[in-house]
């Protein structure tokens, strides 16, 4: 069966750092409860400096505005509707330069698949139309669009690239995985959902996919669900956007969970036997309980910290960013684990291994 590998990867963000000004708005929400010190406690241990967006966040609240384009006033939040033009001017621009950076050169012209992959926003036609304009791509290109799953979504998307090339050998994937998670504020009492807005942020990650055995091999994918926890993660539309909800039980539960089902995710190796570890910072508690429940040494996780640090939570994008920071700097021939969570609750699970420059 013929192998498939990500040759590269390129990413990219927004240019507008709001990780402050977001924090100092939930602040605001809570000013006055009981609650306020928690936030604040755990504002300050989130171990995340930068998220980024392409609103102009403005601390100075100056007409309620928390933003220069008043796009969020207080009061008066924007409406899913207004929410989604928003995405549709400002998703062909991110993915347009996470694409641009991959320097795909002749590639371009003999991709043969698209797959576009996002659960902050939608629109048809949407990215996929864009980028075969903006780059030249062969308009019989196969697309696919892979929505709404959350922040396991690139691991699906990655699986779907590795079916593609191990059925059409000859096929070469472009996979994008964008996310304007900043366009899903709200206005709320809830701690719980005040510290979800915490740490997501925009980004955007491309990858090619093929046959060629350059960069990482795709070799095994592992779904694992931790049951009776489907309440932990939630995702909804709603009226004022995207309505996300994060269990402050989430850590604890994949913990358990990825502890008891490490040696189906790990294809029967042990734990010391994995060199690299590309784990969805989806927190830095997620992060700890994951270093925690699988006993990791205490730089195993350092590619995903650092991905938090500088981005915070991208969803989907995220783990092609610690993919992308492993690929960078890893030996050939290390093997590697690659796990995100999302909705589910799920654990969606690939082992590679890198390949020689």
């Amino acid at each position: 069966m013929t192998q498939a590998y990500v040759n590269r990867i390129a990413s990219a963000t927004p240019p507008n750092d709001v990780h402050g000004a977001f924090v100092d708005f939930a602040e605001r929400q809570l000013e006055g409860t009981r609650e306020s010190r928690l936030f604040q406690r755990m504002a300050s241990r989130a171990q995340i400096e930068h998220r980024w967006s392409f609103l102009s966040a403005d601390a100075r609240y100056e007409n309620g505005a928390l933003d220069r384009d008043d796009f969020y006033v207080v009061g008066r939040f924007p409406t899913t509707a207004a929410r989604m033009k928003r995405f549709e001017m400002d998703a062909p621009r991110l993915a347009a330069e996470a694409v641009e950076r991959l320097d795909l050169g002749p590639d371009a012209k003999s991709l043969t698949h698209l797959i576009v992959v996002s659960c902050t926003g939608l629109s048809a036609p949407g990215v996929d139309f864009d980028l075969i304009a903006r780059f030249g791509l062969n308009t019989s290109i196969e697309r696919s669009s892979i929505g709404f799953m959350g922040c396991y979504a690139a691991i699906n998307g990655l699986k779907l690239a590795r079916h593609i090339v191990r059925s059409e050998p000859k096929s070469k994937v472009l996979l994008v995985c964008l996310e304007l998670c900043t366009l899903h504020l709200n206005e709320s009492p809830s701690l719980e959902q005040l510290l979800s807005f915490l740490v997501f942020g925009d980004g955007c990650a491309a990858a090619l996919v093929t046959a060629e055995p350059r960069g990482v091999s795709l070799d095994s994918f592992h779904a694992v669900m931790a049951p009776g926890t489907t309440e932990e993660i939630r995702w909804n539309i709603r009226d004022l956007g995207f309505d996300m909800f994060l269990s402050g039980k989430v850590p604890a539960e994949l913990g358990h969970t990825l502890k008891a089902s490490i040696e189906s995710i790990l294809v029967g190796r042990p734990v010391d036997e994995i060199d690299l570890w590309a784990v969805h910072p989806g927190g830095r508690s997620v992060l700890d309980a994951v270093e925690t429940g699988l006993g990791l040494g205490g730089e195993a996780l350092s590619a995903s910290r650092e991905v938090l640090r500088a981005n915070g939570n991208m969803s989907s994008a995220t783990i092609l960013f610690v993919l992308e920071e492993i690929m960078r700097d890893a030996d050939a021939d290390r093997l590697g684990c690659a796990l995100a969570f999302g909705p589910g609750l799920v654990a969606e699970t690939m082992m590679f291994r890198t390949i020689g420059r």
